[in-house]
């Protein structure tokens, strides 16, 4: 792990598959490696204004429908994530570009009160972090996802949240109110409590033990809190499944859901490459045990399969998460959201 590079979940840019022409990094020689170092890979943030905020999808495999990601690319570097081939639709690489070039959608509040205020506009839940976490670094700086926030507790239209940063406590003062109205589910993604590995395979994001400190806060303020275990990876963190659970239930947790890892696209060389490096005694293993869940590869798109898997090694993962959910979560469910109370003007009464 000579050329390991700390601080980052990809060690490379894989190519842009979108793109016809590729960038070779020259080979330098020794002395002129040595007198030029290679600098340490430092963030940018690059403005973006897209002309809508809210995404939507029809994919059975995701319990929602309308998303808001204020940003694209996420600085917090998880190796595994789904998210990375997105991020060549921009023209980038899913390797370390996508956690180095930050696009920050500014107009991303505007976009959001406009079509609240259309009258095409028919209340319904919004998940923040479709596809990357609306409180990743760059959220201290931008405010995006706290401004959105306050817009959709004005206009009472709820909301569900996933998200791996603790930052989401700096908004406790929106998340009550909305959760004392049910416009609020929040969940938080906990893949492992071992650090070693997690500072390996999500470099820039908090400590298993601080996400679920987490939950507690937001159990404690009313604001309903589940847990997403996710990805499972075999060999890896399967066997922390019960575990989790059980911590995140003592935290006040009122429901676990999961995926399995599937490396489509980029993830496949990207992951491959960094386990080879991190851990490289049970690389081979983990990379079989992946491919033997998704059909002899390591990508999946078949829908209604590719996040659960198939075949023992799928089905074992099943049966842990759901044996542990009936034993630390009997009982409890998430909170059921109205749309019942969206005001299309966003005013609050006179008497509130």
């Amino acid at each position: 792990m000579g050329d390991y590079k700390k601080g980052r979940g990809a060690q490379f840019n894989t190519a842009n598959s979108y793109s016809t022409h590729q960038y070779e990094p020259e080979n330098l020689s020794p002395i002129e490696d040595a007198d030029f170092p290679e600098p340490k890979l430092k963030t940018q943030f690059l403005v973006e204004t897209p002309k809508q905020i809210i995404s939507r999808s029809t994919s059975p495999d995701i319990g929602f429908t309308a998303s808001i990601n204020p940003y694209q690319g996420c600085e917090h570097g998880c190796i595994y994530c789904y998210a990375r081939p997105s991020h060549e639709y921009w023209g980038f690489s899913a390797g370390l570009d996508f956690e180095s070039k930050i696009m920050v959608k500014k107009n991303a509040p505007r976009l959001l009160e406009k079509q609240f205020q259309s009258r095409s506009y028919k209340p319904e839940v919004i998940h923040f972090s479709g596809n990357t976490d609306c409180y990743q670094p760059a959220e201290r700086t931008y405010q995006l996802t706290r401004r959105m926030l306050e817009i959709c507790l004005r206009y009472r239209n709820p909301v569900s949240i996933i998200t791996k940063n603790a930052l989401i406590l700096r908004d406790l003062d929106i998340l009550k109110p909305l959760a004392e109205l049910k416009l609020v589910n929040v969940a938080i993604s906990i893949t492992t409590l071992n650090e070693e590995l997690r500072l390996l395979m999500e470099p820039r994001t908090v400590t298993g033990l601080q996400r679920l400190r987490t939950m507690g806060i937001l159990h404690k303020a009313g604001v309903p809190v589940g847990v997403m275990t996710a990805p499972i990876i075999p060999s890896l963190n399967d066997h922390e499944i019960s575990k989790l659970i059980e911590l995140a239930a003592e935290q006040g947790a009122c429901w676990a859901a999961y995926t399995l890892v599937r490396l489509n696209g980029a993830l496949g060389p990207l992951f491959t490459d960094w386990i080879k490096q991190a851990l490289p005694d049970r690389a081979d293993r983990v990379l079989n045990q992946i491919a033997d869940c998704h059909g002899g590869q390591l990508n999946d798109s078949r829908f209604k399969t590719r996040m659960s898997g198939e075949g023992p090694f799928a089905q074992q993962i099943a049966q842990f998460h759901r044996i542990a959910c009936q034993k630390y979560l009997a009982g409890r469910q998430p909170a059921n959201l109205t749309t019942s109370l969206f005001r299309p003007a966003g005013q609050i009464g006179l008497f509130e």
